[in-house]
């Protein structure tokens, strides 16, 4: 006696693909951006600033822009 086999799905429409992301596939680069981007602007953790001032003030005025 036969097995039985399993029908076919449906076949995919020819439209174009359609992928969809979960929401964590976007919040978490957003969230590991900004993260980072507040490590570098935060200067309460540099202690040791031997770079150009000129950075430390763009750094500064960044800072500034993004709070206020």
């Amino acid at each position: 006696m036969p097995a039985r086999t399993p029908s076919r799905p449906h076949p995919a429409p020819m439209g174009g693909v359609d992928i969809r992301l979960p929401w964590w596939a976007l919040a978490l680069p957003a969230l590991a951006f900004l993260v980072l981007l507040a490590l570098i602007l935060n200067p309460s953790d540099a202690h040791a600033a031997g770079g150009d001032p000129a950075i430390a003030r763009l750094l500064e005025r960044a800072q500034q822009l993004l709070v206020g």
